[in-house]
């Protein structure tokens, strides 16, 4: 008798154990607990030490951590006609433990889903120069529609970031001469500019020599000193008409003279 009534009390000691521990739960500083009473949800616990009834009461965990999570490539075709694989990362945590456990089988995966189809679906409205250069204003496009959809989770989309853009290359080539021409044309404009600049102060130089003569002969005068700064063997310098005018009419006056005579 002795030894039954031992092994009755070792059993119910180790029952009594197995209850208090599956009674007894610690939750972290970002952990909450989501209790069920017979099926029923009850209350939101946590954090430290929680205390439930076995089989009557049932405890879900919450981590309210932000989850990180990398939104698979995704095959869009942009408004331009363009194929491109877009890969993002998204940010967002759970705010309403009762909604995320209630309202959605699994509040993770519905949330991976939902990124991918959002993803696909903004970027499909933009052209390629967009996606490469308003990455910024995209991001935050993404980021609003998934915070409004998944609000009846209980869940807080912080942030969204498109991490890459590949195209094929032939889209590459295509967009490295696209850019090529670009330039050439920036180019052209420039050259363009500075002569049509160039010729507007050649024309305000010709209108002040033409008001002041003598402007003319100092402008002689630098040039010939420039070209005597150099080290040429042969030096050809314009000879303005209006100095050799005079000689000219002295040389042709005796000829006219003369025949003037005859």
């Amino acid at each position: 008798m002795i030894g039954i009534f031992s092994n009755l009390l070792l059993i119910a000691v180790v029952l009594l154990g197995a209850l208090v521990a599956a009674s007894i739960k610690v939750l972290f500083e970002y952990e909450r607990g989501v209790i069920f009473f017979l099926g029923r949800f009850q209350i939101v616990k946590g954090p430290g030490l929680i205390i439930i009834i076995p089989i009557v009461q049932k405890m879900r965990r919450v981590d309210l951590r932000t989850i990180v999570m990398d939104v698979p490539s995704q095959d869009v075709i942009s408004r331009d006609n363009v194929s491109v694989k877009v890969s993002a990362v998204l940010y967002f945590r759970v705010v309403d433990p009762e909604r995320a456990i209630i309202q959605v089988e699994d509040y993770y995966a519905a949330t991976g889903q939902l990124a991918q189809t959002t993803l696909r679906s903004v970027l499909g409205q933009h052209e390629l120069d967009e996606m490469l250069a308003e990455r910024e204003r995209l991001n935050t496009h993404i980021q609003n529609i998934l915070d409004t959809e998944t609000d009846a989770w209980g869940i807080k989309v912080s942030k969204v970031e498109i991490k890459r853009v590949d195209l094929d290359e032939s889209m590459i080539r295509a967009i490295a001469r696209q850019a090529e021409a670009e330039r050439e044309r920036r180019a052209k404009i420039i050259n363009a500019e500075g002569e049509f600049q160039a010729a507007e102060k050649l024309l305000q130089a010709a209108m002040i020599i033409a008001r002041q003569p003598q402007a003319l002969q100092l402008r002689y005068l630098q040039t010939l000193h420039d070209i005597a700064a150099e080290n040429n063997s042969t030096v050809v310098f314009p000879l303005p008409l209006d100095l050799i005018s005079p000689l000219l009419m002295s040389a042709t006056r005796p000829g006219d003279d003369a025949t003037r005579d005859k």
